[in-house]
């Protein structure tokens, strides 16, 4: 008889059966292999995914690698949601005008947790896309476009404040016109502006 929970439905009502108030790594390696049983062929879930499940259910997590969510409270976690995106150049570029405009806010507020938060966020953004430059099953072109966003991502991190002008700087190259010729033209018109 197949099962028609979501592995999303599966993992909280496993984390619900083992009364589990705080999550930690054996914890999310015993519902893992429950979702393993509970799906028989039809997959699992990556420790990252049940950390990132769990997280956005409200149970405390002790548990990083670089693919799951960052541990978040209020408000920091409903600002930073959804924000970090990487498809193409161009929803990396709006994803870190974005970061770069609540980093800013954070920071003016003198609001160091806040700052923390959204490097952590731009860690993970980098590490992510780093690791799909790296991944064989991806199209040759994707994973070059990856590699120059895991770039982007390590450039912000170095220097925050000047990174825009670094970037508009690489995009006129002739090196990146030669591999993302697509992408000027579509940026030339969707470019976001920066709060100043």
């Amino acid at each position: 008889m197949p099962n028609n929970l979501s592995k999303k439905q599966i993992i909280l009502d496993l984390s619900r059966e083992q009364g589990l108030q705080r999550v930690r790594e054996n914890d999310m390696r015993r519902i893992q292999a429950g979702v393993r049983l509970r799906l028989a062929n039809n997959g699992g879930a990556s420790l990252s995914y049940i950390a990132t499940v769990l997280r956005e259910a409200g149970i405390p997590v002790d548990y990083r690698d670089r693919f799951s969510d960052p541990a978040m409270e209020e408000p920091y976690a409903s600002r930073l949601k959804g924000v970090l995106q990487f498809a193409d150049l161009v929803s990396a570029e709006t994803s870190l005008h974005t970061l770069y405009n609540i980093f800013r806010e954070y920071r003016e507020a003198s609001d160091r947790e806040g700052t923390s938060l959204v490097r952590s966020v731009v860690v993970k953004g980098k590490e992510r896309a780093a690791s799909l430059a790296r991944n064989p099953r991806i199209s040759p072109q994707k994973r070059q476009e990856k590699q120059e966003i895991a770039q982007w991502f390590h450039v912000w991190l170095e220097t925050t404040d000047l990174f825009f002008d670094w970037l508009e700087l690489r995009k006129q190259s002739e090196e990146f016109q030669n591999r993302f010729t697509n992408h000027r033209e579509r940026t030339s018109t969707n470019t976001p502006s920066r709060k100043c």
